[in-house]
């Protein structure tokens, strides 16, 4: 374990360098906060029907997307991992004595934990001060925010383990554009981050609760704006436990795998 740590701690101050890049991100990042605050002010001003979501909860629910973005989307890629598979370089990532799975997934969160570091506090922070309707709002209590601390941790450890799968593709399509293209469209469709799940049709939220993508990022942000009651919640980290215990232990096994049919040339 001292190896992992060290790795997750190397990439973790590494990446925490970029500082430049994370303002460049929080500016836009404010500007698709208001753009889909405001979106969906209009919308809720001329709803027929009460929405099964109120704005304020939605409008705390696009801020945490926005301030976590770094955790949950799963475009956002590592092009060194990429680079090791595409050019045979994945021959010195071989003579590691170490796992390389758990190698790579201890830098795959070093580098999304730095993202979200980085840029969460100031668009937090200034989103708490900003006047209704555009004001991110406080958990109901203490418990909705320890669950939402907790989801998100696990949400994160889920979708480094989805990611895993993009980086195992590779191996075998020798371009990443496909992979990223399906799982992002898909995976942040599903995760609620085009249209709130709450939102979304019956049988398309059906499809989105028996996927695992909505755990890293709807189910923290409904719980800390008090749409998931703290009861149910519980359930939502019970799915998150059973996720993980299954996507980790495939991500192994495809990547063994591919590892035994690769074949490296040159010297």
């Amino acid at each position: 374990m001292n190896v992992y740590f060290s790795v997750f701690k190397m990439r973790l101050i590494n990446s925490l360098q970029y500082r430049v890049a994370a303002l460049a991100g929080m500016a836009t990042q404010f500007f698709f906060g208001f753009l889909f605050t405001m979106l969906y002010e209009a919308f809720y001003a001329n709803a027929l029907t009460p929405p099964p979501i109120t704005l304020s909860q939605l409008v705390s629910y696009i801020w945490l997307q926005q301030a976590f973005l770094a955790f949950i989307m799963l475009w956002f890629r590592d092009n060194e991992l990429f680079g090791l598979i595409t050019s045979g370089n994945i021959a010195y990532e071989l003579c590691r004595p170490c796992d390389l799975y758990h190698f790579w997934y201890a830098k795959l969160i070093a580098q999304r934990l730095s993202g979200a570091l980085l840029r969460c506090f100031p668009i937090l922070a200034i989103a708490f001060l900003l006047p209704g309707p555009y004001q991110l709002s406080l958990p109901p209590d203490f418990a909705a925010f320890a669950l939402f601390l907790l989801t998100l941790v696990l949400g994160l450890l889920i979708l480094v383990a989805i990611s895993m799968f993009i980086y195992i593709s590779v191996f075998i399509t020798m371009s990443p554009a496909g992979s990223l293209l399906l799982f992002g469209v898909i995976g942040e469709f599903f995760a609620g981050m085009i249209i709130p799940i709450p939102l979304m049709p019956d049988w398309l939220q059906t499809i989105a609760y028996s996927l695992p993508f909505r755990l890293a990022a709807d189910l923290p942000f409904r719980i800390y704006s008090g749409n998931i009651p703290v009861d149910e919640a519980f359930w939502g980290i019970l799915a998150q436990v059973i996720w993980l215990m299954l996507l980790v232990p495939l991500g192994k096994a495809a990547l063994h795998k591919a590892l035994r049919q690769i074949v490296v040339q040159g010297g």
